[in-house]
């Protein structure tokens, strides 16, 4: 899973909210959305919630 996916799904499993993880990062929140849909895609996820417990599971987060 590229890097870029790996820092928004570490961020949103600490809790922190589409717009926070944007600021964050430096990033638009629409981004922030696009790299957590391509995390669900790559990870085989139907949800962000699945592919965050998919991350911690398999030691990404």
């Amino acid at each position: 899973m590229p890097d870029d996916q790996v820092r928004v799904l570490r961020l949103m499993a600490e809790g922190d909210t589409i717009d926070v993880v944007a600021r964050k990062l430096g990033i638009s929140e629409r981004t922030v959305r696009r790299r957590a849909r391509a995390a669900c895609d790559t990870l085989g996820c139907e949800t962000t919630i699945e592919a965050i417990v998919w991350a911690v599971r398999h030691g990404h987060l």
